[in-house]
């Protein structure tokens, strides 16, 4: 009896690792919503009819799941951030990484930047973040460390403690 529930329990414990999400990073961002935790999502998404690798980004202080949505252009890639706070885009060519505005080709997906969710003047910081054709894994730590200070901080967005 003890050996069948010491397999039993060993299954469960194998089957739940096998189907966990894989942590990729994590980090600091130092803002409000604290350090940030970057994992695998199993499944391609679907943009503009191309199958894109995708993430999930979670942050410590707040409930906010954030997907990020590698897709890639002629020159470089394209990362799209999606979260029911807002949505932008972190682009690269040979010269430059930074952020922009969701263009017009988002919309018929559904998506697309609010004025209102921006923080103006933290996304002029951002249109460069450094130099361009960088490393996919150190582009998403980038992104999940300066994404938070682009959404207009409300008392909602963080968790009470």
């Amino acid at each position: 009896m003890k050996k069948m529930i010491l397999v039993t329990v060993l299954i469960a414990v194998v089957s739940t690792v096998s189907f966990g999400k894989k942590v990729v990073a994590k980090g600091q961002t130092f803002s409000a919503l604290g350090n940030y935790k970057i994992e695998t999502v199993d499944n391609p998404v679907i943009m503009k009819n191309n199958d894109c690798t995708a993430y999930k980004i979670s942050y410590a202080n707040t409930p906010m799941e954030v997907t990020l949505v590698i897709c890639k252009d002629k020159n470089c890639k394209r990362y799209v951030v999606l979260s029911d706070k807002l949505s932008v885009q972190y682009v690269c060519n040979s010269y430059y990484f930074g952020v922009e505005r969701l263009d017009k080709s988002f919309e018929k997906e559904g998506y697309q930047t609010s004025d209102a969710s921006l923080n103006k003047t933290e996304y002029f910081h951002q249109k460069v973040l450094g130099p361009g054709q960088r490393d996919e894994l150190e582009a998403i730590q980038l992104i999940a460390a300066y994404f938070p200070f682009l959404i207009q901080t409300s008392e909602s967005l963080t968790a009470a403690k």
